[in-house]
């Protein structure tokens, strides 16, 4: 194999793969990617048994071939090389030169013949998309999806796609049993429905890890209508010469709609952004593992307070519109933060029945996004 590429073009391709291959040594082949010179331009794959990443980019090929080579070494390589053209050339033992300007590095590689093969993917099927709806739909959800949770279908998004005559709608729920966040938009025009215009729902859970990588490609920037789509146990999300396939988690999703509270009429209004100032100078005092915040509603008013024996005390009091009952209960206050975090609106809703009912999180500009926070006993 023998390939010339822009320094820029390679780097873009390879800093897209860096989150997808195996950090953990299990197979040394998956920490390195897959370099396939073919007619029209240099493949780059990546995976991990879970998630595979596949994109093809621009060079000249001298030669076709293909190796493959530690992800993170060619990557730090490149990031160092000025910009220019880079030359790779693979030998019959697998170790390939990189050379560039005055600088060459050997690396060693090992034969691309032993690199997983990606799943075959039909094009048919897929559902056109718009991008910034799905980046959005992600932001305000992903958050909330459990991290190494025992409970391993807590680590993924459950993503629900309903298609009528009419639209396409997309719904993402995350929860990790203290907190969870849905959000709903519609992100395309009419969809394919069922028998006698039936809508179809199609629903499926994806790991973290590919929602994440799916949103670090459509950060790059919105240029066409991605496309995603399901099989048995595949989901497949394509754009713009890029295609990342993930395996999807098998498994019942807890029944969120049965966690989070009906409307009522105890509903405090707050400012999001002197909420979420005076959130993080009281929550400095908090103990710092549950970062326990004391919070209370009353009326016209709403009071924050948090003590540590080792450090002592805070207290502020904010503006509110509340007109209630007085509550008094307790938050750990990252979760709250990370909420604030997605949202976008000048002002936003707090709603619990009892101290220790759930609380819902809502705010008048996204009434597609609902947010359920479990308060803690302090």
């Amino acid at each position: 194999m023998k390939i010339r590429i822009g320094r820029d073009e390679l780097l873009t391709g390879l800093q897209r793969v860096q989150g997808v291959v195996e950090k953990r040594n299990t197979m040394p082949i998956l920490s390195n990617i897959l370099l396939e010179a073919k007619q029209d331009g240099v493949e780059i794959v990546a995976t991990d048994l879970e998630i595979g990443l596949r994109g093809l980019y621009k060079g000249t090929v001298l030669s076709t071939g293909g190796v493959t080579i530690s992800a993170r070494k060619l990557f730090e390589i490149v990031k160092e090389l000025p910009p220019g053209d880079i030359e790779l050339t693979s030998t019959d033992n697998n170790w390939t030169t990189i050379q560039a300007g005055k600088s060459q590095f050997k690396v060693v590689g090992l034969p691309s013949s032993e690199y997983p093969a990606l799943p075959t993917i039909e094009r048919e099927g897929l559902t056109p998309l718009s991008g910034e709806g799905l980046l959005e739909l992600i932001r305000k959800t992903l958050f909330a999806a459990g991290d190494n949770d025992a409970r391993y279908i807590l680590n993924g998004l459950l993503v629900t796609l309903v298609s009528t005559d009419k639209k396409t709608s997309l719904r993402l729920v995350g929860t990790d049993g203290h907190r969870l966040a849905v959000a709903e938009q519609e992100v395309g025009k009419a969809g394919t429905t069922g028998t006698k215009g039936v809508p179809q729902e199609m629903k499926a859970i994806i790991p973290k890890k590919a929602a994440h990588e799916i949103r670090r490609l459509l950060e790059e920037g919105v240029d066409a209508e991605p496309l995603i789509g399901f099989s048995k146990n595949l989901m497949i999300f394509r754009k713009s010469g890029l295609l990342l396939t993930s395996r999807l988690m098998e498994g019942n999703y807890p029944n969120y709609q049965q966690v989070i509270p009906k409307e009522s009429g105890k509903k405090i209004s707050v400012s999001r952004s002197e909420l979420e100032s005076a959130l993080r100078r009281v929550s400095v005092l908090a103990k710092d593992k549950a970062s326990a915040v004391k919070v209370s509603f009353a009326s016209d008013k709403m009071t924050l307070f948090s003590s540590s024996p080792d450090y002592g005390e805070a207290t502020e009091e904010l503006p509110a519109h509340y007109e209630g009952e007085a509550i008094q209960t307790g938050f750990n206050a990252r979760y709250l933060l990370d909420v604030f975090s997605v949202m976008d609106g000048e002002t936003l809703s707090l709603q619990m029945e009892t101290p220790l009912s759930p609380c819902l999180i809502q705010e008048p500009e996204s009434p597609g996004f609902k947010c359920v926070v479990m308060p803690i006993k302090i």
